[in-house]
């Protein structure tokens, strides 16, 4: 007769399960997508669960991203809470946190579904990694015994800011802008409260208070991992990892990035890597604001003209003003059939051969992987801060929102891999200061010493990616806890 199996089954260890829960929006799913890739790649063992909270119907774009999962991660979509009583205008930070928040009721039916299901099988929910504005659900993982973690997909100066802030708010009475010292976070550069990043600008907002609230609760994590590594920020790491009462454990496990394209290269990003193919060597001078960054009318004027100006090589990606409403004489009825109508008359026939333009989007972690590119304007955004690292590329740096200006400020002044396109009185970079910081990144000494550095900082990365590098032992450390977990 055939012996029973449920005996033997429960000899074997159960596998570790992660729960993963992303924050509303694609640049806290891409990261923590990224995070899980890499855990499952180099501990086959796991197996994942994306818990996605909404607000509404899930995004094309998050569906693609979700779908494309390996096999050992799947995913589901938290039924849509209502935000209708918060009012028009509130800033993305609390309507963030209180989707987390009002998810939580369908986040432990979930739980409860799961540990249920997990008595019979041969997995165990061990962990739930969360984004920074994630920790509201803290308390569903403790009700069930599973260890709550936090994925910074920022750089450790904005977690060194997190887990300071609460010492800073009651040290500190003004708003940061106005604090006439320099703010000192443990660990890094000096910084002018201005450059503070954006939710914490206004200290009796609900996005500050939200900000303060996750910044006390980071406290009750068990670990927290930022997509950062030592030798980009040795200052922010060593203080982070200084060990102290009721601060968690810090795991730097990066720099975790999207190697390919997150969306299947359509006819641009064709055309864009062909261009490329046929530009000299570190010639090309890439532009682009990020999926979320716009430019006003008279903005994009001048960088179109500065460009030109600067007898540079050029990819941009170009979006629509962010006024083009307020400025709608500047726009003719052709609109709908030329895309680039915005742009400086005869600007792209000047160009032509020198200058690519392509519309809202392009291939960029393969643009700056591609030999012909030699420098990267950005608005800071940490991921393309990270795939320019990889890469080696130096950058021009014009931040726009979020923790931007404060990355500026470390890239600039601290690491020395970029140079800033400072903006005139009245806000605008001018057309002059864009030639010359594009010139001199691409063709002067000073660009030639960022090339350097940066090149430095690209050799640090594949080794703390290597098999003994940093930040793979800093995730065998965390996935041996999870394993070990009872």
């Amino acid at each position: 007769m055939e012996q029973p199996k449920g005996p033997q089954l429960q000899t074997q260890a159960p596998q570790p399960h992660v729960a993963i829960l992303p924050s509303p929006g694609m640049g806290h799913l891409i990261p923590l997508v990224g995070f899980a890739k890499r855990l499952v790649q180099r501990h086959q063992n796991f197996t994942i669960t994306f818990i996605v909270p909404t607000d509404g119907p899930p995004s094309t774009a998050q569906k693609s991203v979700l779908d494309a999962l390996p096999s050992s991660m799947n995913y589901t979509f938290l039924p849509p809470v209502n935000l209708d009583d918060q009012p028009e205008g509130t800033q993305i930070e609390p309507l963030i946190s209180l989707t987390v928040a009002r998810s939580l009721p369908s986040l432990r039916q979930l739980f409860k579904s799961l540990t249920l299901t997990e008595t019979c099988a041969s997995t165990k929910l061990v962990a739930l990694v969360v984004d920074l504005f994630g920790t509201e659900a803290f308390d569903v993982a403790r009700e069930f015994n599973v260890l709550p973690y936090v994925f910074f997909p920022s750089t450790a100066m904005a977690l060194s800011l997190f887990l300071y802030l609460p010492k800073l708010d009651e040290m500190v009475s003004c708003e940061y802008r106005d604090h006439p010292e320099l703010i000192r976070i443990p660990g890094c550069i000096p910084i002018h409260g201005k450059d503070l990043l954006d939710p914490v600008q206004a200290r009796k907002n609900e996005a500050y208070k939200w900000v303060l609230h996750h910044a006390k609760r980071y406290a009750l994590a068990e670990g927290v991992m930022v997509n950062s590594f030592m030798e980009l920020e040795p200052g922010a790491i060593k203080s982070l990892q200084v060990e102290e009462p009721g601060k968690p454990k810090i795991y730097p496990v990066g720099p975790l990035v999207n190697m390919g394209s997150t969306r299947k290269v359509d006819g641009s990003g064709s055309e864009c890597l062909t261009w490329l193919d046929g530009q000299p060597h570190g010639s090309v001078l890439f532009v682009s604001f990020g999926s979320g960054g716009t430019l006003s009318y008279d903005q994009i004027n001048e960088l179109a003209l500065g460009l030109e100006m600067s007898e540079q090589r050029f990819l941009w990606v170009v979006r629509s003003p962010n006024d083009k409403v307020a400025n709608a004489n500047f726009f003719s009825v052709q609109s709908q059939k030329d895309p680039f109508d915005f742009l400086p008359k005869g600007f792209l026939e000047r160009t032509k051969g020198r200058g690519l333009v392509v519309p809202s989007w392009a291939p960029q972690a393969e643009v700056l992987s591609h030999g012909s590119t030699g420098g990267f304007l950005t608005h800071c955004g940490w991921n393309s801060i990270l795939e320019s690292v990889v890469n080696g590329i130096p950058l021009i740096v014009w931040p726009l929102y979020a923790e931007q200006k404060m990355n500026a400020v470390m890239l600039t002044e601290d690491i020395k891999v970029a140079l800033r396109a400072k903006p005139c009185e009245n806000g605008l970079v001018k057309r002059e200061e864009i030639a010359k910081v594009s010139k001199a990144l691409l063709e002067g000494e000073e660009g030639k010493k960022l090339r350097n550095q940066m090149k430095d900082l690209k050799d640090a990365a594949a080794r703390n990616l290597s098999e003994d590098g940093a930040s793979t032992k800093a995730l065998s450390e965390l996935a041996l806890k999870w394993n070990n977990t009872k």
